[in-house]
């Protein structure tokens, strides 16, 4: 496939590259980041360039960029075409908001992302990022009911260690423990169901199948248990980021659909991550075949370079806002910026041009034969994911799947895992919340080349991890 990158160099090297270190260090609040671990010793990275699927830091080493930043990049770095169209955008209009009047930019977007959605998802309320875009979407849910006299629908579901963000609201869906706990008592009326993690099946673990329609009827008993008349909306990802890229089973969705509409549910498709290509479609729905009442989205949308999410909503759930008075009461003030929007324009122009979806399809059985070849190595227990989105778990015992304790899980992902694939040269995801994975999100440009030096890592240092075992 054809790229095109405009290289830009920065020298940061030698003391201005310490200087920025350690200005960072002083004065930077870093996200989800132990600040304490960064001190005289212990420098911050700092990323200063990027191009295709690779960033340079300030020592000038070369990174590949395994996690697309943060399952962003869906382009890779350094697309000049990209920031033309945010200058050009900023000479022309550079703000203006969406309340109660619209500019070109936003207009050209949402009825792309409406002609690209699947069946009548066709209004698009943009937010800032993706917990902004869940947290839309759950007012809408709110609202929504409450103008159809069922003012007593707001409840909603979600799986276990699931991630829909970080706003309260958003932060209440997911089901992370050590993420919610600092920051209780959270909203109420956030209820939790199992997740689709076949490897740790606590019911069919032998049917995949089977497995599928129990943990999509928990989904019926947690109404039903609630009280149907209470539950305003279901939460899901096509495949779950937390916990190691949990794909659903065979059947999963379609089942899931069937009992949104048996019991009046709002069927929330989060999809922030799964997106714009990163499961070789336009959306995550697309690839496993359902329909959804509302998308969430971000990230892939510009590809990063410029800062956009969107709530898509279905024409049934726009019409009560479409009569006389009504109002979604609810907004910010950068959604839909002019100069995020004509990146998101762009963005999507390189992926019809340079063919990005079909480029996905054609390399993720071998990005997945390439992950799976690892299973030779003792602490590979489970490889599992779609697309360009992979997680493995790793174990202390193949055989009894037997997982690391807390203590273990520690030293092995923050006191080795990270910083010595971070040493090799790779960026990825070394994570607990669930059992112990690395997760794999590139660059949807990615090829064999990248893929190979991807495995080759992995292998270097999970062996050299299964021998300090």
């Amino acid at each position: 496939m054809t790229s095109e990158y405009e290289t830009h160099t920065v020298d940061f090297e030698g003391d201005a590259g310490d200087a920025l270190s350690e200005r960072a260090r002083r004065h930077l609040w870093m996200h989800f980041t132990r600040l304490g671990v960064y001190s005289d010793q212990h420098e911050v990275p700092v990323m200063v360039r990027g191009e295709g699927a690779y960033v340079w830091d300030q020592h000038g080493k070369r990174y590949l960029d395994g996690l697309a930043g943060l399952f962003v990049s869906q382009l890779g770095h350094g697309r000049y075409e990209l920031g033309e169209a945010a200058a050009k955008q900023a000479g022309e209009l550079a703000y203006f908001p969406l309340w109660t009047y619209a500019h070109p930019r936003a207009i050209e977007l949402a009825d792309r992302l409406a002609e690209l959605a699947p069946g009548d998802l066709n209004r698009v309320f943009f937010t800032s990022g993706g917990s902004e875009a869940v947290e839309s979407a759950l007012k809408l849910a709110r609202q929504y009911f409450r103008m159809k006299g069922e003012p007593w629908r707001y409840k909603v579901i979600s799986r276990d260690i699931a991630y829909h963000g970080t706003t309260m609201g958003a932060l209440a869906i997911t089901s992370i423990p050590s993420l919610r706990t600092p920051f209780e008592p959270l909203m109420p009326g956030a209820v939790k169901v199992p997740n689709t993690n076949f490897y740790r099946a606590p019911e069919h673990a032998d049917d995949i199948e089977a497995f599928g329609r129990w943990a999509a009827d928990e989904i019926e008993r947690t109404i039903e248990r609630e009280g149907p008349e209470t539950v305003a909306a279901v939460y899901l990802e096509p495949v779950q980021n937390a916990g190691g890229c949990f794909p659903p089973p065979p059947g999963y969705f379609e089942r899931v659909r069937q009992i949104c509409d048996r019991h009046g549910v709002l069927f929330v498709s989060d999809e922030v991550i799964c997106a714009f290509g990163r499961l070789g479609e336009y959306f995550g729905s697309q690839r496993f075949g359902y329909e959804p009442d509302i998308i969430t989205v971000a990230k892939g949308l510009t590809s990063g370079y410029a800062p956009l999410g969107a709530m898509i909503a279905s024409d049934r759930i726009i019409a009560p806002f479409l009569e006389g008075n009504a109002s979604f009461a609810h907004g910010f003030t950068f959604a839909g910026h002019p100069v995020s929007c004509a990146v998101a324009l762009a963005n999507i122009d390189v992926f019809e041009r340079e063919h990005i979806l079909e480029h996905v399809r054609s390399n993720r059985d071998y990005f997945r034969s390439s992950l799976e070849s690892l299973y030779d190595l003792p602490i590979v227990g489970d490889v599992r994911g779609e697309g360009f989105f992979y997680g493995i778990e790793l174990v202390k015992d193949k055989a009894t799947k037997e997982s690391f304790d807390d203590a273990e899980s520690e030293h092995l992902l923050r006191g080795f895992l990270s910083g010595a694939l971070f040493e090799a040269g790779l960026i990825c995801r070394a994570d607990d919340r669930g059992d112990p994975v690395i997760q794999l999100s590139p660059p949807l440009i990615c090829g064999h080349e990248e893929i190979d030096l991807m495995v080759q890592i992995l292998r270097d240092v999970l062996t050299e991890a299964q021998r300090r075992i």
